[in-house]
């Protein structure tokens, strides 16, 4: 699980370090230009996620066929998988147009808007290689091959850093554009990453002994599309409900005072950034239940998701207790000054005590996947949070008058219910599958046997 894990880990570690690094460049221009670079990229991920959310499919049917020892079935996958992401790029960036021509009229702050909608009309063409990476990525994953993935990640960290600093202050020769060149820079570095996966592919399959990547069929194949958004849509509209839950929140936050929409972006970066380990190893445990479950190795699946939940519990403790111990040192790496350090401190301390829930359902959301069910996952998300999280969140803070606290007792709520049903959820499909295959006459090998 861990030599899967690792690279996983790394990678969505690498993803998140851009947003942490884009904060921290235009965190000297003031808590204005924190909460545009936060909205901005909040804004744009919860409808690229949905693309992004669609292609996690890919998991599950490139996982299943690599542990059948189908490897055509596996490269037939990534052309499916590109496809869809093609075909699903206009209508976001469509979206994401119409929602840049709204931002003036949408009740942000002034100080916030203003930079908000030059940095959000950049990002969002970086949507078509987001989408692009996501088909690859999966793709890499589902054969044991997440090393490139890490690499893409951390190197386009690089290549996101030096353009900040070029763009963002007017450094090597190019012009000081602020807030709108930290989007420049990370659209850059999302062209880089897809481009990096793709060669990565062109190497692996040059290296390899099974069948040629382009001797499989390419042309568009809509049964098999069918079968890709069966699994694909459930698992987008899971990561839809709980990404977008959170990118209104950023919203919500932004009409407030920079004060505390800036307190707000800081610390939910510093939890999505803990959360990534819990989402790598989801990742990973999903691939590792899907390889047992091609297989058809029950008691393998077993050990795997119960491996994979492990290890996110044992790390989310270690990160609650992070925030408990140092919530103003974490803040103050982003900003100095006095009113974001007490908002944010106190907002960690609330962190803290959802940080083992959210990192139970985000791996078992994963090993769910391996299982090839991704509706379970969905249901439980639009209900805790869109149900019950965000309700109690609007209320509190725009009813009530706790201001950006109120957002995240809501938020808190919604991701303890998630994890407590997600966990009761896995028990019972571990154990069903594992009686269904009994039943089926099918004998589990021992673990870590190979079938």
């Amino acid at each position: 699980m861990l030599r899967l894990a690792v690279p996983v880990v790394m990678a969505e570690l690498g993803w998140m370090a851009m947003g942490v690094v884009d904060t921290l460049m235009v965190g000297p221009l003031g808590p204005a230009a924190i909460s545009a670079v936060g909205v901005g990229a909040a804004m744009h991920i919860a409808f690229a996620i949905f693309g992004m959310g669609v292609l996690l499919g890919l998991d599950t049917l490139v996982s299943q066929a690599y542990g059948a020892g189908d490897i055509r079935d596996c490269h037939r996958w990534l052309f499916d998988g590109l496809t869809l992401g093609a075909l699903m790029t206009v209508p976001i960036i469509a979206v994401c147009a119409l929602l840049a021509y709204a931002i003036p009229s949408l009740g942000f702050h002034p100080a916030v808007a203003v930079q908000l909608h030059g940095y959000f009309k950049i990002l969002m063409w970086s949507t078509p290689f987001l989408l692009g990476y996501a088909a690859c990525r999966r793709y890499l994953q589902g054969m044991h091959l997440a090393t490139p993935v890490m690499f893409a990640l951390l190197t386009a960290n690089v290549i996101n850093a030096v353009m900040d600093w070029a763009l963002v202050y007017g450094h090597l020769g190019f012009p000081a554009l602020g807030v709108a060149g930290a989007a420049w820079a990370t659209l850059g570095s999302r062209i880089y990453m897809f481009a990096s996966l793709l060669v990565a592919i062109w190497w692996s399959n040059r290296r390899a002994t099974h069948e040629d990547l382009w001797q499989v069929p390419r042309l568009i194949d809509v049964a098999r599309l069918r079968r890709l958004l069966s699994l694909g849509l459930p698992a987008a509209s899971q990561t839809l409900a709980e990404v977008g839950v959170f990118a209104l929140a950023t919203a919500l936050a932004g009409t407030l005072d920079p004060i505390s929409s800036a307190s707000h972006q800081i610390a939910m970066l510093l939890m999505g950034t803990a959360f990534m380990i819990p989402l790598g190893v989801g990742s990973a445990g999903a691939v590792r239940v899907g390889h047992a479950v091609g297989a058809g190795d029950p008691l393998r699946a077993w050990a795997a998701g119960w491996t994979a939940i492990l290890i996110g519990v044992v790390f989310m403790l270690g990160s609650g207790a992070l925030f408990v111990a140092l919530p103003r040192t974490m803040i103050g790496w982003f900003s100095s000054d006095p009113e974001v350090l007490s908002v944010g401190s106190s907002l960690l301390m609330l962190a803290a005590i959802f940080q083992l829930f959210d990192g139970v359902q985000g791996v078992i959301t994963g090993t769910l996947r391996g299982l090839g069910d991704t509706r379970t996952p969905m249901l439980v998300n639009v209900a805790a949070h869109w149900l019950i999280g965000l309700p109690v969140s609007y209320t509190l803070c725009f009813v009530m008058g706790w201001g950006v606290w109120g957002l995240w007792v809501g938020l808190t709520l919604g991701l303890i219910v998630t994890g407590v049903v997600l966990m009761w959820a896995w028990i019972v499909k571990i154990k069903q599958y594992g009686d269904g295959s009994q039943a089926a006459g099918r004998q589990p090998h021992a673990i870590g046997e190979t079938p």
